[in-house]
């Protein structure tokens, strides 16, 4: 398992490296551009749910397709794995790297203060429970989850920030590659347990 685990970190870094400067070249775009925070708002709110969707069904598409579960056990993973680290990789690490680079930042709750994102991801749930399909566009995914994390640090933080971009792409980077390799591998394949999996 440990194995497999280092194997996909080493294998998403480029692509995260990659949706990280993305969201780089965004962030400058919104700086030099003016954009007011009302946009990044809205953008935030787009990209997080469909996020939720993806995570969901990365998750529950892993699980299923490795052990025979009952809909009450896919819709409880599915749910958490989703919610739980697209919450993390979107909302909590840019909120900690606003917090640890001295930023105004508000913290929010996308799943509890938007009720409508549970439902994005028991529709993720209830799609891959009844064919579990795990060949899914990861550079996409990493591209939502990049672009959402960039947009709550510039829709609910106010700072100077061009002289921070090196540190936004270490929070961008981090913020998608452990939590985006834990939602659609690891979590689901330690809840299958040991020795269920196949190669």
């Amino acid at each position: 398992m440990l194995r497999r685990i280092v194997k996909e970190l080493r294998v998403h870094a480029p692509y995260t490296a990659l949706g990280a400067t993305s969201g780089i070249v965004i962030m400058m775009i919104i700086v030099y551009g003016n954009v007011p925070s009302r946009a990044s708002y809205i953008a935030f709110y787009s990209l997080h749910p469909i996020h939720v969707l993806l995570s969901a069904l990365a998750t529950t598409a892993m699980y299923a397709r490795y052990k025979k579960c009952k809909l009450w056990q896919a819709l409880l993973i599915g749910w958490t794995g989703s919610i739980g680290i697209a919450t993390l990789s979107d909302v909590v690490v840019p909120y900690l790297g606003g917090s640890l680079l001295h930023i105004p930042m508000e913290f929010h709750v996308p799943f509890i203060e938007k009720w409508w994102i549970n439902l994005m991801a028991l529709a993720g749930v209830a799609i891959c429970y009844r064919k579990p399909v795990t060949k899914m566009p990861h550079f996409g995914h990493v591209l939502l989850s990049t672009w959402a994390s960039l947009f709550y640090f510039t829709a609910f933080g106010i700072a100077d920030w061009v002289p921070l971009l090196p540190f936004i792409f270490l929070f961008l980077f981090l913020a998608v590659w452990i939590p985006c390799c834990t939602s659609d591998i690891v979590y689901p394949l330690l809840l299958v347990g040991k020795g269920k999996t196949s190669s």
